[in-house]
C-alpha cells in the first residue's frame, strides 16, 4: 500500500510548494521509490482550461488530455515521467461530481453536506493514485495558503486521512516564510508561527516545516521555530533562495528533507540517491560555453508563467547546447513595419507564442515575415505556426486577404479554419482538440532530422487547422507540410526547406520537454540559433579586419 505526504502552505502565496514537492519527489525517486506527485486546487472552475493565462498562467496538458495546472509540468520535468488526469483535482470538479451523484439519487435522500459528503469525494481522490497506481509514494499539494475559505475542505480532508490511516502511512509538510527585515537586519519567525498554529487549529499538524528564506537560518532560528511550533529542530528545513529550480532538489538533499520523510514514514533501508543526470545537466545550466538572445514574442508577456514551459523548454535545450539563451520578450502588439527591424534587431532566433484572439496577430505576422526574409531561424508554435502560414499566404501565394477563421469569419482566403467536429460546440471547456495525437514525418525534411524517426507523438490543444484545400498551393510556392496526422491527414508541421531553420508546429513541444529528455525541436531551434550567431560574429570581425586594412 502506497504512503502519502501532502504538502501545505502559509503566510503567502508563490513561496514554491510545487518546486518544493517536485524537488522531494525527485530525491525519492533519485533513492528508488516510485513515486507520484497531484495538485489540489481550491478554485471553483473544473479546470483551467477556460481561464485567462493572467489569470493562472500557462494551462498545462496531459497525455491523455487534461487541462491541468501549470505545476503539473513541474512535476513531470522534475520526474520525467507523465501525469493525468487524475493529478490534478479542482474544487469544481469535486462538486461537480458530488452533484451529479445526488442528482442520481446515489445519497438515498440524505442531506448532502461539505462533511461528509465532499470531504468523502476529496479522500478517495487524494487515495485514487495510491490505491490503483503503481506507487510506493503519493505526493499531493493542496494549492493556495492555509487560512483560505475555499482550502477548508481539503485540510479537513487532510485531518481526516490523518486520523483514519496509520501514523506511518501519512506526513505533512508545511510550507512558510521567515521573511528578513532589513531595516532591523533580522529574520522574523513571528509569521511561520502564526501559520503553524492556524494549521493546527484545523487538527491538522504538521510534521516537517520547510522555511523560505533570503537569508540562512542559524540553528537558534530553527531551535525556535521547532519549541514554538512543537517539531523536531531535524525537521525545520531551511529553503533558501536558489539562482534556479533546478538545484532546489540539492538544496533538500543536503538539508536532508527527504530523509527525514522517510524516517517519519517507517523506511529506515533505503539507498543513496543517483543524481548523476542531474548535476551533469546543473553543470552544463551554471557553465554554459556561450550565450544566445532568443525573441519571443507573445501578447501574455507580462506574466512569465503564461510561457512557463517554452521558458523551462530552452533551460533544457540551452543546457544541452551548452549556451546560456538570454529570451527576450517582445509583445506583438506593439510590433509594425517600421520598428519590426529595431524591436528584433540583435536576436539569434524568434519563437511566436501559442495564443488565442485577435488582439496580437498583426504584430506576430510580421515578425514572422522579417525572419523569413532575413533568414533568422524562427520557430512557430501552435498560433505561431498559423501566423507563419497566414504571412506566407499573404506574401508568396499573393492571397492578400488570407487569414484564420478565429480572427476573421469573413476571410475569402481561410487558410487556418476551424475542425468540421469543432463547429457544431457550443460549451468551450475541455471540447478543443486535447492530448497526444499521432504524427508522421516526410522522411526529406527538416522535422524528420530533427526527431530522428518519421512516427512520433506530441501533445495539443487547439481548435483550429490547417486549411488543406490550400496544401498543393504552399507546396507548389515552397512551404512543405512535413508532419500530417496519419489518421486523419490534418497538417501538423510547416517547414521552408530553403531557409536555414523555419519550422511551426500545430502542437505544443514544450509540454514534453524535461531535464532528462528536452524537446527535440528546442534543442535544435537553439542549436540553429547558436550557430547563426557565430556566423554574424564572424561577418563582424571580417568587416572589422576590412575596414581596418
Amino acid at each position: 500500500m502506497a504512503k502519502y505526504i501532502f504538502v501545505t502552505g502559509g503566510v503567502t502565496s508563490s513561496l514554491g510548494k510545487g518546486i518544493i514537492a517536485a524537488s522531494l519527489a525527485k530525491l525519492l525517486q533519485a533513492r528508488g521509490f516510485r513515486v507520484t506527485i497531484q495538485k489540489f486546487d481550491p478554485y471553483i472552475n473544473v479546470d483551467p482550461g477556460t481561464l485567462n493565462p493572467y489569470e493562472h498562467g500557462e494551462c498545462y496538458v496531459t497525455e491523455d488530455g487534461a487541462e491541468t495546472d501549470l505545476d503539473l509540468g513541474h512535476y513531470e520535468r522534475f520526474l520525467n515521467i507523465f501525469t493525468s488526469q487524475s493529478n490534478n483535482v479542482t474544487t469544481g470538479r469535486i462538486y461537480q461530481t458530488v452533484i451529479n451523484k445526488e442528482r442520481a439519487g446515489d445519497f438515498l435522500g440524505k442531506t448532502v453536506q461539505v462533511v461528509p459528503h465532499i470531504t468523502d469525494e476529496i479522500k478517495r481522490r487524494m487515495l485514487l493514485l495510491g490505491t490503483e497506481g503503481n506507487y510506493d509514494i503519493v505526493i499531493t499539494e493542496i494549492g493556495g495558503t492555509v487560512g483560505d475559505i475555499e482550502s477548508l475542505p481539503f485540510i479537513e480532508a487532510v485531518r481526516q486521512l490523518q486520523w483514519e490511516l496509520p501514523d506511518e502511512d501519512v506526513v505533512v509538510v508545511h510550507l512558510t516564510l521567515i521573511p528578513y527585515l532589513r531595516a532591523a537586519k533580522e529574520l522574523k519567525t513571528k509569521p511561520t508561527q502564526h501559520s503553524v498554529k492556524m494549521l493546527s487549529e484545523t487538527g491538522v499538524h504538521p510534521d516537517i516545516i520547510v522555511c523560505r528564506t533570503e537569508e540562512p537560518l542559524g540553528n537558534d532560528i530553527k531551535r525556535k521555530i521547532a519549541l514554538f511550533c512543537n517539531v523536531k529542530p531535524e525537521a525545520v528545513i531551511e529553503a533558501m533562495d536558489a539562482s534556479t529550480i533546478y538545484e532546489v532538489p540539492l538544496l533538500m538533499l543536503r538539508e536532508k528533507l527527504d530523509q527525514i520523510c522517510l524516517r517519519k514514514l517507517n523506511v529506515t533501508i533505503f539507498p543513496e540517491p543517483d543524481l548523476t543526470k542531474w548535476k551533469g545537466f546543473l553543470d552544463k545550466l551554471k557553465y554554459p560555453k556561450s550565450k544566445v538572445s532568443i525573441g519571443l514574442i507573445g501578447k501574455y508577456i507580462e506574466l512569465q508563467d503564461a510561457y512557463k514551459s517554452i521558458l523551462e523548454s530552452f533551460i533544457h535545450a540551452g543546457a544541452i547546447n551548452e549556451v546560456k539563451v538570454q529570451v527576450v520578450n517582445v509583445h506583438s502588439e506593439f510590433i509594425t513595419k517600421e520598428n519590426v527591424a529595431e524591436k528584433l534587431q540583435g536576436l539569434d532566433g524568434l519563437l511566436v507564442a501559442p495564443g488565442f484572439g485577435l488582439r496580437g496577430i498583426e504584430g506576430k505576422i510580421i515578425a514572422v515575415e522579417y525572419a523569413r526574409v532575413n533568414k533568422l531561424p524562427f520557430f512557430g508554435i501552435c498560433l505561431g505556426m498559423q501566423m507563419a502560414v497566414i504571412e506566407y499566404a499573404r506574401n508568396v501565394l499573393g492571397l492578400k486577404d488570407a487569414h484564420s477563421t478565429e480572427m476573421d469569419t469573413a476571410t475569402k482566403n481561410p487558410v487556418i479554419n476551424m475542425m468540421e467536429e469543432q463547429k457544431k460546440i457550443r460549451l468551450m471547456g475541455g471540447t478543443m482538440r486535447l492530448g497526444s495525437y499521432p504524427c508522421k514525418l516526410n522522411e526529406n525534411s527538416l522535422a524528420h532530422k530533427i526527431y530522428g524517426e518519421t512516427d512520433i507523438t506530441e501533445r495539443h490543444r487547439h481548435r483550429y487547422e490547417f486549411n488543406n484545400e490550400y496544401l498543393e498551393q504552399f507546396e507548389s510556392k515552397g512551404m512543405m507540410a512535413s508532419g500530417k496526422n496519419p489518421e486523419t491527414g490534418l497538417v501538423e508541421i510547416m517547414e521552408i526547406p530553403s531557409h536555414p531553420f523555419f519550422i511551426g508546429v500545430q502542437y505544443h513541444p514544450e509540454l514534453k520537454s524535461t531535464v532528462e529528455r528536452p524537446a527535440p525541436l528546442f534543442v535544435h531551434f537553439i542549436a540553429a540559433a547558436k550557430e547563426y550567431n557565430e556566423q554574424q560574429a564572424s561577418v563582424s570581425t571580417a568587416a572589422l579586419q576590412d575596414a581596418l586594412i
